[in-house]
């Protein structure tokens, strides 16, 4: 069982190199990031969870810029996209950016990705909302394409090309594990198929969504306990670690506020004893 961390970066919260090297040194495994290329101005789409929506969905940094910066003061901790908003990227450029921050951190990054939730963001981007996760799986699959092959090629309804050379290749092999960072039942269809990880929110239907992976994986040919479970969720004892390690979580991510420097190092040390109690499973 790892813990990582998870935050929405912006230029008034903790910089990336002190909380990478405070996640580090306090024995968190990987730290996580969002992505919103931008909030559209004007929008009718309402936020999940009710209310305005905070302004740290527009103010964080973009995510490849400030992992490279994290990695770089750290040798062992894990750098994740939490999540990477794909169809709003060309999937060429997306590739060769994730190979490189995987190849600069010597394989240490994770790609969550996800189709977006805002439907005025994505159509900026010239994506229909209903199409985002058809265009995910195109995508995904022609990065995995570019990450593996010398002279890669796609040919799908989204994106279309010729054989290409796109360099560097990741450290990862065969390449940066994909984790899907959605929770719906056709989500599990999609782990099963093209992804090495899942990145939920721990939602009451959990479970019941942990035994249709299982059976999804069945039918791609897959083992659910080769599926990198990482778990946004809350812990206050021992025994949820125990409980989730049971069910096949690899990895719990906790959440760290916006904070400045202070108040966010208050937070780390805050989670210490579930760091022990990771520890402690692992012995």
């Amino acid at each position: 069982m790892h813990i990582g961390i998870s935050t929405f970066p912006t230029t008034y919260a903790i910089s990336a190199v002190d909380l990478a090297r405070a996640a580090e040194e306090r024995g968190f495994d990987s730290l996580w990031t969002v992505e919103h290329t931008h909030i559209p101005a004007s929008r009718k789409t309402p936020y999940p969870l009710g209310g305005d929506l905070p302004s740290i969905y527009w103010e964080s940094y973009e995510p490849f810029t400030y992992l490279a910066q994290a990695a770089a003061v750290t040798t062992n901790l894990k750098i994740g996209t939490g999540i990477c908003l794909v169809p709003e990227h060309h999937p060429i450029s997306l590739a060769k950016r994730v190979a490189s921050i995987d190849a600069i951190s010597n394989g240490r990054f994770l790609f969550g990705v996800g189709g977006g939730w805002i439907a005025e963001e994505l159509e900026n981007h010239g994506v229909a909302y209903a199409d985002r996760w058809r265009v995910l799986r195109e995508y995904i699959l022609a990065m995995q394409a570019c990450w593996t092959q010398k002279g890669a090629e796609y040919h799908g309804s989204f994106i279309n090309f010729d054989p290409v050379w796109v360099e560097p290749k990741p450290v990862s092999q065969p390449h940066p594990p994909v984790f899907i960072g959605a929770t719906s039942t056709w989500a599990m269809q999609r782990i099963a198929e093209f992804a090495q990880g899942w990145y939920p929110v721990h939602i009451p239907e959990f479970d019941d969504r942990l035994a249709l992976l299982s059976k999804e994986c069945a039918k791609h040919g897959r083992d659910i306990s080769d599926i990198d479970i990482s778990l946004l969720t809350t812990i206050t004892r021992a025994e949820q670690l125990q409980a989730l390690q049971a069910k096949g979580v690899n990895r719990v991510v906790l959440s760290l506020p916006t904070l400045d420097t202070s108040e966010s190092l208050r937070v780390l040390d805050g989670y210490a004893d579930v760091v022990q109690w990771a520890d402690e499973l692992a012995r």
